[in-house]
């Protein structure tokens, strides 16, 4: 794969990131019965930093999450040396029941990721409402998921690969396209 281009640098992510915020506190009247919670890997970060933006705006923490699909899968790959899925588990600080979860990923593409998170939660407890927050929707949905919040829709081919780094992981801090 080769890369084809840098979509969002570093500026552009957290610009995006602000804006989503905002839109979260908009759409929610404030962010009180609320509760960010990130799909492992990198979506934990980025609710991190959403959680960072609405304290500076509003003044008033939320509570974030971290949520791992892997055992909700309909894709689950074997990994460790058993042949078990490799699982790190989900760690929600409270209690989602009544409250309006705000899941959040990097990339929003055929949706079966943003299932197997919204089976993860039921089992954990019953939001009164689930909202999604992506980075970047890149079109080629296969269910009928779409997110509330987008930093930046890409439309790609099937033949591309979006790919996400941000500096907690990678220590790099971009979006670009890759090319088969």
């Amino acid at each position: 794969m080769s890369q084809k281009a840098i979509v969002l640098d570093e500026q552009a992510i957290r610009r995006a990131l602000t804006r989503i915020a905002h839109e979260i506190i908009e759409k929610n009247k404030g962010i009180e019965g609320c509760v960010l919670v990130g799909i492992r890997t990198r979506g934990i970060y980025l609710a991190r930093r959403l959680a960072e933006r609405i304290q500076q705006i509003e003044g008033a923490s939320i509570s974030v999450g971290e949520l791992d699909i892997t055992l909700y899968r309909d894709d689950l790959s074997k990994v460790t040396e058993n042949n078990e899925p490799l699982v790190k588990g989900s760690e929600i600080p409270v209690d989602i029941t009544n409250q309006k979860v705000i899941l959040v990923d990097d990339v929003l593409y055929t949706g079966r990721t943003v299932r197997a998170a919204l089976d993860a939660l039921v089992d954990i407890g019953r939001p009164s409402s689930v909202q999604l927050a992506v980075l970047v929707d890149r079109g080629h949905r296969e269910l009928p998921i779409r997110a509330d919040y987008v930093g930046k829709n890409i439309p790609t081919s099937s033949s591309e690969k979006i790919v996400v780094e941000l500096s907690e992981v990678d220590e790099h801090e971009h979006v670009s396209i890759f090319e088969n």
